[in-house]
Protein backbone atom coordinates (compact mmCIF):
# COMPACT_ATOMS: atom_id res chain seq x y z
CA UNK A 1 0.00 0.00 0.00
CA UNK A 2 1.67 3.11 -0.86
CA UNK A 3 0.53 6.88 0.62
CA UNK A 4 0.54 10.08 -1.83
CA UNK A 5 2.79 12.92 -0.39
CA UNK A 6 0.78 15.32 1.68
CA UNK A 7 -2.45 13.42 1.64
CA UNK A 8 -3.76 10.75 3.17
CA UNK A 9 -4.58 8.99 0.22
CA UNK A 10 -3.56 5.14 0.51
CA UNK A 11 -3.29 3.18 -3.13
CA UNK A 12 -4.13 -0.39 -2.55
CA UNK A 13 -2.64 -2.38 -5.46
CA UNK A 14 -2.80 -6.06 -6.12
CA UNK A 15 -0.30 -7.47 -3.78
CA UNK A 16 -2.70 -5.82 -0.51
CA UNK A 17 -4.02 -8.07 1.33
CA UNK A 18 -7.07 -6.21 1.61
CA UNK A 19 -7.12 -5.85 -2.75
CA UNK A 20 -9.83 -8.68 -2.72
CA UNK A 21 -11.79 -6.96 -0.49
CA UNK A 22 -11.29 -3.08 -1.42
CA UNK A 23 -12.64 -3.97 -5.16
CA UNK A 24 -16.15 -5.98 -4.39
CA UNK A 25 -19.47 -4.16 -5.05
CA UNK A 26 -22.59 -4.95 -3.45
CA UNK A 27 -23.66 -7.13 -7.46
CA UNK A 28 -22.04 -10.56 -6.71
CA UNK A 29 -21.87 -10.27 -10.44
CA UNK A 30 -19.47 -7.91 -10.87
CA UNK A 31 -15.38 -9.06 -11.07
CA UNK A 32 -13.17 -6.35 -12.02
CA UNK A 33 -9.34 -6.22 -11.08
CA UNK A 34 -8.64 -2.11 -11.03
CA UNK A 35 -4.43 -1.73 -11.36
CA UNK A 36 -5.14 0.77 -8.14
CA UNK A 37 -7.34 1.39 -5.62
CA UNK A 38 -7.37 5.18 -4.06
CA UNK A 39 -8.81 5.25 -0.76
CA UNK A 40 -10.13 8.27 0.27
CA UNK A 41 -10.39 10.33 3.33
CA UNK A 42 -11.17 13.89 1.68
CA UNK A 43 -11.56 16.18 -1.47
CA UNK A 44 -8.05 16.54 -1.62
CA UNK A 45 -7.16 13.24 -1.52
CA UNK A 46 -9.57 12.82 -4.60
CA UNK A 47 -7.69 15.29 -6.07
CA UNK A 48 -4.12 13.92 -5.64
CA UNK A 49 -6.41 10.92 -7.38
CA UNK A 50 -7.59 12.26 -10.22
CA UNK A 51 -4.04 13.71 -11.13
CA UNK A 52 -2.41 10.71 -10.57
CA UNK A 53 -4.57 8.68 -12.63
CA UNK A 54 -3.93 11.53 -15.51
CA UNK A 55 -0.02 11.59 -15.00
CA UNK A 56 0.20 7.56 -15.71
CA UNK A 57 -2.68 8.11 -18.45
CA UNK A 58 -5.17 5.78 -16.34
CA UNK A 59 -9.21 5.13 -17.22
CA UNK A 60 -11.03 6.53 -13.93
CA UNK A 61 -13.89 4.76 -11.79
CA UNK A 62 -15.81 5.83 -9.15
CA UNK A 63 -16.93 4.50 -5.87
CA UNK A 64 -19.51 5.76 -3.46
CA UNK A 65 -21.32 3.84 -1.25
CA UNK A 66 -20.76 0.57 -3.54
CA UNK A 67 -24.25 -0.48 -3.74
CA UNK A 68 -23.34 -0.32 -7.79
CA UNK A 69 -25.81 -2.70 -9.87
CA UNK A 70 -24.27 -1.68 -13.21
CA UNK A 71 -20.48 -1.94 -12.36
CA UNK A 72 -19.47 0.84 -13.00
CA UNK A 73 -17.88 1.87 -9.56
CA UNK A 74 -15.20 -0.29 -10.63
CA UNK A 75 -12.61 -0.68 -13.87
CA UNK A 76 -9.93 -3.04 -14.87
CA UNK A 77 -6.73 -1.78 -15.41
CA UNK A 78 -7.37 1.49 -14.38
CA UNK A 79 -7.80 3.96 -10.67
CA UNK A 80 -10.79 3.34 -8.38
CA UNK A 81 -11.53 6.36 -6.64
CA UNK A 82 -12.76 4.98 -3.22
CA UNK A 83 -14.80 7.09 -1.34
CA UNK A 84 -16.16 4.54 1.02
CA UNK A 85 -14.16 5.86 3.96
CA UNK A 86 -16.35 9.48 3.79
CA UNK A 87 -19.15 8.63 5.13
CA UNK A 88 -19.90 11.58 7.57
CA UNK A 89 -23.38 13.34 8.12
CA UNK A 90 -24.22 16.02 10.04
CA UNK A 91 -26.78 18.65 10.23
CA UNK A 92 -26.04 22.36 9.23
CA UNK A 93 -28.33 24.55 10.60
CA UNK A 94 -31.33 23.44 8.81
CA UNK A 95 -29.61 21.82 5.79
CA UNK A 96 -27.77 18.21 5.84
CA UNK A 97 -24.34 17.38 4.95
CA UNK A 98 -23.43 14.20 3.62
CA UNK A 99 -20.09 12.96 2.42
CA UNK A 100 -19.84 10.95 -1.10
CA UNK A 101 -19.19 7.73 0.47
CA UNK A 102 -22.07 7.80 2.53
CA UNK A 103 -25.32 5.17 2.57
CA UNK A 104 -28.43 6.49 3.16
CA UNK A 105 -28.71 4.48 7.07
CA UNK A 106 -25.90 7.11 7.67
CA UNK A 107 -28.27 9.60 6.64
CA UNK A 108 -31.27 8.22 8.06
CA UNK A 109 -29.75 7.89 11.70
CA UNK A 110 -29.13 11.45 11.84
CA UNK A 111 -32.01 13.10 10.55
CA UNK A 112 -34.85 10.14 11.82
CA UNK A 113 -34.10 11.26 15.82
CA UNK A 114 -35.03 14.57 14.77
CA UNK A 115 -38.42 14.10 12.83
CA UNK A 116 -37.01 14.99 9.70
CA UNK A 117 -36.02 13.09 6.61
CA UNK A 118 -34.51 13.56 3.13
CA UNK A 119 -36.10 11.49 0.18
CA UNK A 120 -33.37 8.54 -0.37
CA UNK A 121 -32.91 4.88 -0.97
CA UNK A 122 -35.41 2.66 0.07
CA UNK A 123 -32.58 0.17 0.75
CA UNK A 124 -30.88 1.46 4.03
CA UNK A 125 -27.18 0.47 2.23
CA UNK A 126 -28.10 2.32 -0.91
CA UNK A 127 -24.88 5.07 -2.06
CA UNK A 128 -25.91 8.53 -1.41
CA UNK A 129 -23.89 9.39 -4.51
CA UNK A 130 -24.68 7.48 -7.11
CA UNK A 131 -28.73 7.47 -5.99
CA UNK A 132 -28.64 11.41 -5.68
CA UNK A 133 -26.58 12.18 -9.44
CA UNK A 134 -29.39 9.69 -11.06
CA UNK A 135 -32.30 11.22 -9.56
CA UNK A 136 -33.36 9.17 -6.48
CA UNK A 137 -37.01 7.77 -6.14
CA UNK A 138 -37.72 7.31 -2.54
CA UNK A 139 -40.47 5.94 -0.28
CA UNK A 140 -41.85 9.50 0.35
CA UNK A 141 -41.27 10.90 -3.70
CA UNK A 142 -44.87 12.34 -4.18
CA UNK A 143 -44.52 14.01 -1.60
CA UNK A 144 -40.80 15.44 -1.26
CA UNK A 145 -39.84 14.98 -4.84
CA UNK A 146 -36.87 13.01 -6.43
CA UNK A 147 -33.61 13.12 -4.44
CA UNK A 148 -32.18 15.99 -6.64
CA UNK A 149 -35.00 18.24 -5.97
CA UNK A 150 -34.13 18.30 -2.42
CA UNK A 151 -30.39 18.98 -2.94
CA UNK A 152 -29.00 22.02 -2.75
CA UNK A 153 -25.55 22.68 -3.30
CA UNK A 154 -22.48 19.85 -3.87
CA UNK A 155 -18.97 19.70 -3.88
CA UNK A 156 -17.05 18.40 -6.34
CA UNK A 157 -13.92 18.07 -7.49
CA UNK A 158 -13.02 18.33 -10.90
CA UNK A 159 -11.19 16.70 -14.04
CA UNK A 160 -8.29 18.99 -13.34
CA UNK A 161 -7.96 18.54 -10.01
CA UNK A 162 -9.92 21.77 -8.57
CA UNK A 163 -12.44 21.81 -5.84
CA UNK A 164 -15.76 24.13 -6.28
CA UNK A 165 -19.09 24.61 -4.64
CA UNK A 166 -21.89 24.12 -7.13
CA UNK A 167 -24.84 25.74 -6.27
CA UNK A 168 -28.28 28.22 -7.24
CA UNK A 169 -25.56 31.07 -6.66
CA UNK A 170 -22.07 29.28 -7.82
CA UNK A 171 -21.22 27.36 -10.90
CA UNK A 172 -25.11 26.99 -11.37
CA UNK A 173 -24.76 24.77 -14.69
CA UNK A 174 -22.54 22.65 -12.98
CA UNK A 175 -25.50 22.37 -10.39
CA UNK A 176 -27.94 22.31 -12.97
CA UNK A 177 -26.31 19.07 -14.36
CA UNK A 178 -25.52 17.57 -11.38
CA UNK A 179 -29.89 16.86 -10.52
CA UNK A 180 -29.70 14.22 -12.57
CA UNK A 181 -26.54 14.07 -15.29
CA UNK A 182 -25.18 11.45 -13.52
CA UNK A 183 -21.15 10.84 -12.75
CA UNK A 184 -20.27 12.70 -15.80
CA UNK A 185 -18.99 16.02 -14.71
CA UNK A 186 -16.39 15.45 -11.48
CA UNK A 187 -16.76 13.28 -8.22
CA UNK A 188 -19.05 14.75 -5.54
CA UNK A 189 -17.75 14.50 -1.75
CA UNK A 190 -20.19 16.23 -0.15
CA UNK A 191 -23.68 16.77 -0.96
CA UNK A 192 -26.11 19.55 1.21
CA UNK A 193 -29.74 18.61 1.16
CA UNK A 194 -33.29 19.91 2.24
CA UNK A 195 -34.99 18.11 4.49
CA UNK A 196 -38.15 17.31 5.54
CA UNK A 197 -40.84 16.93 8.66
CA UNK A 198 -41.51 12.75 8.93
CA UNK A 199 -42.03 11.05 11.48
CA UNK A 200 -40.92 9.25 13.75
CA UNK A 201 -43.62 7.15 12.85
CA UNK A 202 -45.05 6.28 9.67
CA UNK A 203 -47.98 3.79 7.91
CA UNK A 204 -46.35 1.35 6.46
CA UNK A 205 -48.52 -0.45 3.37
CA UNK A 206 -47.53 -3.96 2.47
CA UNK A 207 -49.81 -6.37 1.66
CA UNK A 208 -49.61 -9.67 -0.24
CA UNK A 209 -52.52 -10.79 -2.86
CA UNK A 210 -52.21 -14.82 -4.50
CA UNK A 211 -50.45 -14.76 -7.49
CA UNK A 212 -53.65 -16.25 -9.89
CA UNK A 213 -55.27 -12.36 -9.08
CA UNK A 214 -52.14 -10.53 -10.57
CA UNK A 215 -53.79 -8.68 -13.08
CA UNK A 216 -57.06 -7.57 -11.41
CA UNK A 217 -55.22 -6.66 -8.15
CA UNK A 218 -52.90 -4.34 -10.14
CA UNK A 219 -55.43 -3.07 -12.04
CA UNK A 220 -57.55 -2.02 -9.60
CA UNK A 221 -54.46 0.02 -7.72
CA UNK A 222 -53.60 1.53 -10.81
CA UNK A 223 -57.26 2.92 -10.90
CA UNK A 224 -57.15 3.58 -6.70
CA UNK A 225 -54.29 5.63 -6.82
CA UNK A 226 -55.29 7.89 -9.98
CA UNK A 227 -56.05 10.74 -7.41
CA UNK A 228 -53.83 9.85 -4.24
CA UNK A 229 -52.55 12.07 -2.17
CA UNK A 230 -49.49 13.43 -2.30
CA UNK A 231 -48.54 11.80 1.16
CA UNK A 232 -49.11 8.46 -0.76
CA UNK A 233 -46.25 6.48 -2.64
CA UNK A 234 -46.74 3.12 -3.40
CA UNK A 235 -45.92 0.30 -5.88
CA UNK A 236 -47.64 -2.78 -7.38
CA UNK A 237 -45.37 -5.95 -7.37
CA UNK A 238 -44.78 -9.23 -8.21
CA UNK A 239 -41.83 -11.18 -5.99
CA UNK A 240 -42.19 -14.16 -4.02
CA UNK A 241 -42.49 -14.35 0.01
CA UNK A 242 -39.75 -15.25 1.58
CA UNK A 243 -38.53 -18.89 3.50
CA UNK A 244 -39.32 -17.87 6.96
CA UNK A 245 -40.12 -19.26 9.73
CA UNK A 246 -42.45 -16.81 11.07
CA UNK A 247 -44.39 -17.15 7.93
CA UNK A 248 -46.96 -20.45 7.51
CA UNK A 249 -45.78 -23.06 6.00
CA UNK A 250 -47.93 -23.41 2.57
CA UNK A 251 -47.01 -19.36 2.58
CA UNK A 252 -42.83 -19.65 2.73
CA UNK A 253 -41.69 -19.00 -0.77
CA UNK A 254 -44.36 -18.60 -2.49
CA UNK A 255 -45.03 -16.23 -6.11
CA UNK A 256 -47.45 -13.10 -4.97
CA UNK A 257 -48.75 -10.22 -6.27
CA UNK A 258 -48.08 -7.55 -4.09
CA UNK A 259 -48.85 -3.87 -3.47
CA UNK A 260 -46.55 -1.51 -0.98
CA UNK A 261 -45.49 1.63 0.31
CA UNK A 262 -45.82 4.56 2.69
CA UNK A 263 -47.80 7.08 4.14
CA UNK A 264 -45.75 10.18 4.63
CA UNK A 265 -47.90 11.55 7.03
CA UNK A 266 -50.07 11.06 9.80
CA UNK A 267 -49.89 7.05 10.87
CA UNK A 268 -53.71 6.96 11.78
CA UNK A 269 -54.74 9.08 8.61
CA UNK A 270 -52.63 6.40 6.10
CA UNK A 271 -53.83 3.42 7.88
CA UNK A 272 -57.53 4.84 7.40
CA UNK A 273 -56.43 6.13 3.27
CA UNK A 274 -54.54 2.68 2.88
CA UNK A 275 -57.56 0.51 3.27
CA UNK A 276 -58.68 0.22 0.03
CA UNK A 277 -55.62 -0.83 -1.31
CA UNK A 278 -55.91 -3.66 1.42
CA UNK A 279 -58.76 -5.04 0.06
CA UNK A 280 -57.83 -5.13 -3.77
CA UNK A 281 -58.11 -9.17 -3.36
CA UNK A 282 -58.58 -11.64 -0.16
CA UNK A 283 -54.99 -11.13 0.84
CA UNK A 284 -52.59 -14.09 1.79
CA UNK A 285 -51.02 -11.29 4.35
CA UNK A 286 -51.33 -8.03 5.22
CA UNK A 287 -48.10 -6.75 7.10
CA UNK A 288 -49.01 -3.43 6.75
CA UNK A 289 -48.99 -0.78 10.19
CA UNK A 290 -47.09 1.64 11.83
CA UNK A 291 -43.42 1.82 12.52
CA UNK A 292 -40.91 4.02 13.35
CA UNK A 293 -39.43 5.85 10.00
CA UNK A 294 -35.84 4.40 10.80
CA UNK A 295 -37.09 1.30 10.82
CA UNK A 296 -39.15 1.40 7.96
CA UNK A 297 -36.11 2.46 5.84
CA UNK A 298 -34.15 -0.91 6.79
CA UNK A 299 -37.36 -3.30 6.34
CA UNK A 300 -36.12 -4.50 2.71
CA UNK A 301 -32.29 -5.09 3.97
CA UNK A 302 -32.37 -8.19 4.46
CA UNK A 303 -33.73 -9.58 1.19
CA UNK A 304 -30.93 -6.74 -0.82
CA UNK A 305 -27.85 -8.61 0.62
CA UNK A 306 -24.61 -7.77 -0.48
CA UNK A 307 -22.93 -10.32 -2.87
CA UNK A 308 -25.97 -11.59 -4.83
CA UNK A 309 -25.86 -11.41 -8.43
CA UNK A 310 -27.85 -8.92 -10.10
CA UNK A 311 -29.16 -7.39 -13.19
CA UNK A 312 -31.69 -4.29 -13.52
CA UNK A 313 -33.09 -2.54 -15.93
CA UNK A 314 -36.07 0.36 -15.87
CA UNK A 315 -38.33 1.82 -18.20
CA UNK A 316 -41.07 4.82 -17.67
CA UNK A 317 -44.02 4.12 -19.23
CA UNK A 318 -46.43 6.14 -20.61
CA UNK A 319 -49.69 4.56 -18.90
CA UNK A 320 -50.42 1.57 -16.93
CA UNK A 321 -53.08 0.22 -19.48
CA UNK A 322 -54.52 -2.77 -19.24
CA UNK A 323 -52.70 -4.52 -21.91
CA UNK A 324 -49.16 -2.96 -20.19
CA UNK A 325 -50.57 -5.35 -16.76
CA UNK A 326 -51.45 -8.10 -18.96
CA UNK A 327 -48.01 -8.08 -20.31
CA UNK A 328 -46.16 -7.08 -17.14
CA UNK A 329 -48.32 -10.10 -15.57
CA UNK A 330 -47.26 -12.60 -18.52
CA UNK A 331 -42.85 -11.83 -18.33
CA UNK A 332 -43.33 -12.17 -14.73
CA UNK A 333 -44.69 -15.73 -14.30
CA UNK A 334 -41.66 -16.53 -16.34
CA UNK A 335 -38.98 -15.28 -13.99
CA UNK A 336 -36.37 -17.94 -13.91
CA UNK A 337 -35.31 -17.17 -10.32
CA UNK A 338 -37.83 -16.94 -7.39
CA UNK A 339 -35.12 -13.86 -6.03
CA UNK A 340 -36.48 -11.68 -9.16
CA UNK A 341 -38.31 -8.85 -8.37
CA UNK A 342 -40.72 -7.13 -10.46
CA UNK A 343 -42.14 -3.56 -9.09
CA UNK A 344 -44.21 -0.79 -11.24
CA UNK A 345 -43.52 2.28 -9.42
CA UNK A 346 -46.08 4.47 -8.97
CA UNK A 347 -44.96 8.24 -9.51
CA UNK A 348 -46.50 11.64 -9.93
CA UNK A 349 -46.92 14.32 -7.19
CA UNK A 350 -44.45 16.18 -6.28
CA UNK A 351 -42.22 14.49 -8.75
CA UNK A 352 -44.32 15.80 -11.87
CA UNK A 353 -44.26 19.23 -10.93
CA UNK A 354 -40.58 19.80 -11.78
CA UNK A 355 -40.58 21.10 -15.48
CA UNK A 356 -38.37 19.38 -17.63
CA UNK A 357 -35.76 21.76 -17.99
CA UNK A 358 -35.65 22.44 -14.32
CA UNK A 359 -33.30 19.63 -13.99
CA UNK A 360 -31.23 17.71 -15.95
CA UNK A 361 -33.13 14.36 -15.13
CA UNK A 362 -35.65 15.95 -17.72
CA UNK A 363 -39.50 15.30 -18.14
CA UNK A 364 -41.51 14.04 -15.19
CA UNK A 365 -44.61 13.05 -16.53
CA UNK A 366 -44.41 9.41 -16.93
CA UNK A 367 -46.81 8.31 -13.65
CA UNK A 368 -45.19 4.51 -13.96
CA UNK A 369 -41.65 3.40 -13.65
CA UNK A 370 -41.44 -0.66 -14.46
CA UNK A 371 -37.88 -2.32 -12.72
CA UNK A 372 -37.30 -5.77 -13.42
CA UNK A 373 -34.82 -6.14 -10.57
CA UNK A 374 -33.34 -9.65 -11.88
CA UNK A 375 -31.39 -11.14 -9.11
CA UNK A 376 -30.23 -14.74 -8.57
CA UNK A 377 -26.89 -16.70 -6.93
CA UNK A 378 -25.96 -19.42 -9.23
CA UNK A 379 -23.39 -18.08 -11.76
CA UNK A 380 -24.24 -21.00 -13.96
CA UNK A 381 -27.44 -19.06 -14.36
CA UNK A 382 -25.93 -15.50 -15.35
CA UNK A 383 -27.11 -16.57 -19.67
CA UNK A 384 -31.12 -16.95 -18.43
CA UNK A 385 -31.45 -14.39 -16.18
CA UNK A 386 -30.06 -11.72 -18.22
CA UNK A 387 -31.56 -12.75 -21.39
CA UNK A 388 -35.21 -13.17 -19.41
CA UNK A 389 -34.27 -9.12 -18.22
CA UNK A 390 -33.56 -7.68 -21.92
CA UNK A 391 -36.63 -9.64 -23.15
CA UNK A 392 -38.64 -8.28 -20.80
CA UNK A 393 -37.44 -5.08 -21.15
CA UNK A 394 -38.02 -5.29 -24.86
CA UNK A 395 -41.48 -6.35 -24.56
CA UNK A 396 -42.25 -2.77 -22.24
CA UNK A 397 -40.80 -0.74 -24.72
CA UNK A 398 -43.76 -0.78 -26.77
CA UNK A 399 -45.70 0.41 -23.87
CA UNK A 400 -42.74 3.44 -22.89
CA UNK A 401 -41.28 6.25 -25.17
CA UNK A 402 -38.13 4.70 -24.18
CA UNK A 403 -37.08 7.20 -21.03
CA UNK A 404 -35.10 4.92 -18.69
CA UNK A 405 -34.06 5.33 -14.97
CA UNK A 406 -29.95 5.27 -14.96
CA UNK A 407 -30.16 3.97 -11.30
CA UNK A 408 -31.20 0.61 -12.88
CA UNK A 409 -28.99 0.51 -16.39
CA UNK A 410 -28.32 -3.09 -16.93
CA UNK A 411 -24.76 -3.47 -17.60
CA UNK A 412 -25.07 0.17 -19.80
CA UNK A 413 -25.36 -2.22 -23.01
CA UNK A 414 -27.69 0.50 -24.79
CA UNK A 415 -25.26 2.90 -24.76
CA UNK A 416 -25.67 6.84 -26.67
CA UNK A 417 -29.11 5.71 -28.30
CA UNK A 418 -30.66 5.09 -24.57
CA UNK A 419 -28.87 8.49 -23.08
CA UNK A 420 -30.00 10.54 -26.08
CA UNK A 421 -33.64 9.08 -25.63
CA UNK A 422 -33.61 9.53 -21.68
CA UNK A 423 -32.00 13.19 -21.52
CA UNK A 424 -34.31 14.43 -24.60
CA UNK A 425 -33.60 18.06 -25.27
CA UNK A 426 -31.76 18.03 -22.33
CA UNK A 427 -29.45 16.57 -23.90
CA UNK A 428 -27.85 19.43 -25.65
CA UNK A 429 -27.17 21.56 -22.70
CA UNK A 430 -25.36 18.54 -20.86
CA UNK A 431 -23.14 17.97 -23.97
CA UNK A 432 -21.88 22.20 -23.24
CA UNK A 433 -21.40 21.55 -19.92
CA UNK A 434 -19.55 18.58 -19.54
CA UNK A 435 -17.34 20.12 -22.69
CA UNK A 436 -16.15 23.58 -19.77
CA UNK A 437 -15.96 20.65 -16.55
CA UNK A 438 -14.89 17.10 -18.14
CA UNK A 439 -13.26 18.30 -21.69
CA UNK A 440 -11.43 15.17 -21.89
CA UNK A 441 -14.37 12.43 -20.87
CA UNK A 442 -11.91 11.95 -17.94
CA UNK A 443 -15.74 10.62 -16.26
CA UNK A 444 -16.48 8.09 -18.81
CA UNK A 445 -17.40 5.10 -17.01
CA UNK A 446 -20.93 5.82 -16.88
CA UNK A 447 -24.26 6.91 -18.63
CA UNK A 448 -22.24 8.72 -20.66
CA UNK A 449 -22.71 12.24 -22.16
CA UNK A 450 -19.95 13.32 -24.44
CA UNK A 451 -18.45 16.47 -24.47
CA UNK A 452 -20.14 18.79 -27.01
CA UNK A 453 -17.00 19.55 -29.99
Amino acid sequence: MAILPASRLELIEPDHPDYDTARRVWNGMIDKRPRAIARCFGAQDVAAAIRLAADRGWELSVRGGGHNVAGTALVDDGLVIDLSPMRNVWMDGATVRVEGGARWGDVDRVTAPLGLAVPGGVVSDTGVAGLTLNGGVSHQRRRDGMTIDNLVSAEVVLADGSIVRAGASEHPDLYWALRGGGGNFGVVTEFEFRAHPLGPEVFGLNVAYPLEDAARVLARWRDAVADAPDELSTAGLIWSLPDLELLPEPLRGRPYVGVAGMWAGDPDEGERRTRRLRELATPLLDMSGRMPYLDFQASLDPFFPAGVRRYWKALYLDGFSDAAVDATVEWSHRRPSADTLVIIRHCGGAMSRVRPEETAFGDRSSEWMLSIDSSWTDPVADEANIEYTRDFWDAAVPYSDGKTYFNFPGLLEEGDAAVHASYGANHERLARIKAVYDPENRFRLNQNIRPAR
